[in-house]
């Protein structure tokens, strides 16, 4: 059964400590009780306050083991504000944001944190789009003289997917490829939509091997008509707008090509959950999903030395 606060005063009042954080921990990795991650043993002995013994082997493990929360230098507590305020912000949260409202008093702290939480926002085993679904791709970038649309470099390109609902739009999925050549394309769509769908396109010849890899495929050409690419295929391009706004107004478009994957997954995760009733729930979900995400060190998260601060070079503005 999902159990999460409703409220904020009622989020102030559950996890006020450190062990009531811990234990909401538990409860989420092992609802039906503790799990060895070596042997797969169900009883253990509690060695120490945040530490447990496998009846097995022996093994000794802690709720944080494994997870984003492994070896943090916070308090849980910390932590638990950090998500509650990430999930509870609609449009999103920039790590000057969040520095501020924990009063933290490292940007860089921060910004990795925000990091690390973003490489939490994609559920592992997600279930794939289905049904009706647009598939086109969108560029982020400083436009070049002489360069345009497919043709374009030094841009980040993005394929989108977007699930049908009626006439609205439903889930979405996106993702950074390399060129707009069939096996990005397809390999994009093969990862993230169900075989027997009708997927949607322009007529790219990327797409031509969708009707042999068990798709439906609908075309509708659009070159020589670029202006009306948002008529023939809105869901998708309402979406890149969408994204475009939000790069620019949370994150100033200062986003760089390394990074932004964990940008595209956050606004993913917001979007796909944005009908939900209840701030709390997107809370719960983080959090599961952060004990199911492996952790990475600031070092490999920045991609650079340790005790360099990070910075946003080689940033991707928006077209």
């Amino acid at each position: 059964m999902e159990d999460y606060p409703g409220t904020v005063a009622e989020f102030e009042a559950r996890f006020s400590t450190e062990e009531a954080c811990r234990k909401y921990l538990v409860q989420i990795r092992w609802p039906d009780g503790f799990r060895c991650p070596k042997c797969g043993g169900t009883k253990a002995t509690v060695v120490r306050e945040t530490l447990f013994q496998c009846c097995r082997c022996r093994h000794q493990t802690s709720v944080t083991a494994g997870t984003v929360f492994q070896d943090i230098r916070k308090p849980l507590i910390m932590w638990f504000r950090a998500m509650w305020y990430v999930t509870s912000q609609k449009n999103g949260a920039s790590a000057l944001g969040i520095q501020r409202a924990l009063g933290l008093g490292s940007y860089q702290t921060a910004w990795t944190w925000l990091h690390k939480l973003r490489r939490a926002m994609v559920r592992p085993g997600r279930d794939k789009l289905s049904g009706w679904v647009e598939v086109d791709e969108t560029y982020f970038g400083g436009l070049e003289e002489g360069k345009a649309g497919r043709g374009g470099v030094d841009k980040a390109l993005i394929v989108i997917a977007a699930e049908a609902d009626g006439q609205a739009i439903g889930r979405i999925r996106m993702r950074v490829i390399e060129d707009a050549s069939a096996d990005s394309l397809l390999g994009f769509v093969k990862d993230c939509i169900e075989p027997g769908s009708t997927i949607h396109t322009d007529g790219w010849p990327g797409y031509a091997g969708l009707q042999s890899s068990g798709y439906d495929h609908e075309v509708t050409p659009i070159r020589g008509r670029p202006k009306n690419a948002s008529k023939f295929l809105p869901r998708v391009h309402r979406v890149a707008s969408l994204l475009k706004r939000w790069l620019l107004g949370t994150h100033q478009g200062a986003i760089s090509h390394r990074h932004l994957p964990y940008y595209l997954d956050e606004f993913t995760f917001r979007f796909n959950r944005r009908k939900s009733r209840s701030r709390g729930k997107l809370f719960y979900r983080l959090i599961e999903q952060a004990l199911a995400t492996a952790p990475e060190p600031y070092r490999v998260i920045a991609g650079h030395a340790e005790n360099t601060p990070p910075t946003e070079t080689q940033s991707v503005g928006v077209s």
